[in-house]
């Protein structure tokens, strides 16, 4: 390739389900050869340089720069309405900022934007400056169809133009992909109104400009979702992504990795291992954590519990968690945050219980490692669908009429889930095919080439 290797940007959401992804591509397009500019907001370019600690290296030919969230000072982070309130209104003006600066500054022109589809309200921004735009689905194809398709589900009466929901029941686009319900989409979040608009123009503005992109591509491969690539054949599958196959590239996490947890692995027998972890967002209140780690402790199993310190609500006693830890300590690990992909492809592990974020939901199905369902929010829910009812490589859990789960319901679907042979031999078969996928020659590999060949060209 004569010349300079082509500088792309890119820029994920800020939330760690989509750094996490758009870090795996980057270091991708670095081991072909490209320059990569990675573009986070302020507070996550923190987290993620004070997770790394010492090993800033390890970033290895990725730049990490930042620009404003256009939160307002004191505003949290975990106020969802007001994130998306600041991406939309302040990001792409920010984008285009660093755009010009880069330029400016004698650096190589930026040829690409490599956007997360959700920062979509950037396309137009880097058009306008002669920059090329390919847009990456970090979820599932089922999930950027429908957004896809709101104006149509509008149109057909499904939803007013605010996004509220005017019919019952569920919906179906196409056979194959999970049914929907109209009050569990991607934009229904708690909270302010404002903050479910900013949901709903976020994921209607995918459906406005996704024709901005030359290419759009989806963290999925085509046997796991056949019927959403066969109603959009123009997206195209580049997934499972990982950054490398030793699992020893950083990935973007917004925490220090607890690695302890991969000796304590290595001493438990093979498939005996319960690995619990809700992702980076999920809440509970006390009253469901104590079911859940007891439930936990009932199946007698051994389990490695992630508990990020804001994962309840408050209110938990300290005192109880003591005793309880005290308890489990010889049969339960549990860690603030841990390697997961390394522990997925554990074979000490044996089940997953997970808030079925997409990339967990991927990072289960590679290594064929079976799943207890239990959605949070957003995507989540169609995730489950995916899980439980089309690849039947899981199970969900029933909520109480008090909407908790009880720990004799954990104990008795790990049990089902861990005892069940269809479940294992289905997993193990979506694995194979996810992996198949990936290797030379499989789909997404043809794909992941063909998009770095138009980088380059």
């Amino acid at each position: 390739m004569a010349g300079a290797a082509p500088h792309v940007m890119v820029l994920p959401f800020p939330a760690q389900g989509h750094v996490t992804p758009l870090m795996e591509l980057s270091h991708r397009l670095v081991d072909h050869g490209l320059r990569v500019t990675f573009v986070c907001t302020e507070p996550i370019r923190k987290l993620l340089l004070d997770a790394l600690a010492d090993d800033k290296k390890a970033l290895d030919g990725i730049r990490l720069v930042s620009v404003p969230d256009g939160l307002a000072d004191g505003d949290s982070h975990r106020d969802l309405g007001k994130v998306l309130a600041g991406v939309l209104g302040r990001v792409p003006g920010y984008v285009e900022e660093l755009i010009r600066e880069t330029e400016a500054s004698g650096e190589n022109k930026v040829q690409w934007l490599v956007a997360d589809a959700t920062m979509a309200c950037c396309f137009q921004v880097a058009r306008n400056l002669g920059v090329r735009v390919a847009s990456v689905c970090p979820s599932s194809a089922a999930c950027l169809v429908t957004s896809l398709r709101i104006p149509q589900l509008i149109h057909d009466g499904f939803f007013d133009d605010k996004g509220f929901p005017k019919r019952h029941g569920t919906f179906e686009l196409a056979p194959g992909m999970p049914p929907l319900r109209p009050t569990q989409m991607t934009w229904n979040i708690d909270g302010a109104l404002e903050g479910r608009r900013a949901a709903f123009e976020l994921a209607f503005g995918i459906a406005q400009v996704t024709d901005l992109a030359e290419i759009v591509m989806c963290k999925s491969f085509h046997e796991a979702e056949t019927g959403a690539f066969e109603l959009c054949p123009d997206i195209m599958p580049i997934g499972p992504l990982f950054a490398d196959q030793e699992l020893r590239k950083p990935v973007g996490q917004f925490w220090p990795e607890d690695a302890s947890c991969l000796e304590w692995l290595d001493a438990q027998p093979e498939g005996s291992v319960v690995y619990v972890a809700f992702g980076s967002f999920t809440i509970f209140d006390p009253r469901q954590f104590r079911e859940l780690a007891e439930g936990l402790e009932l199946t007698g199993r051994p389990f490695l519990w992630v508990v990020r310190p804001d994962f309840t609500s408050g209110g938990l006693s300290k005192a109880w968690f003591d005793e309880f830890q005290k308890r489990v300590a010889g049969i339960g690990m549990i860690v603030s945050w841990c390697p997961q992909q390394q522990v997925l492809a554990h074979p000490a592990v044996a089940c997953f219980v997970s808030h079925c974020g997409w990339n967990s939901t991927m990072e289960g199905v590679r290594n064929g490692v079976p799943i207890v369902c239990w959605p949070y929010f957003s995507d989540q829910f169609a995730n489950q669908n995916y899980i439980c009812d089309i690849w039947r490589t899981g199970l969900d859990v029933t909520h109480g009429d008090d909407g908790v789960v009880t720990k004799e319901e954990v104990k008795a679907k790990l049990e089902r889930l861990t005892g069940d042979k269809g479940i294992a031999e289905r997993a193990r078969m979506l694995r194979d095919a996810a992996r198949k996928s990936v290797n030379e020659g499989g789909s997404s590999y043809e794909n992941f080439k063909r998009f770095v060949d138009l980088l380059t060209e």
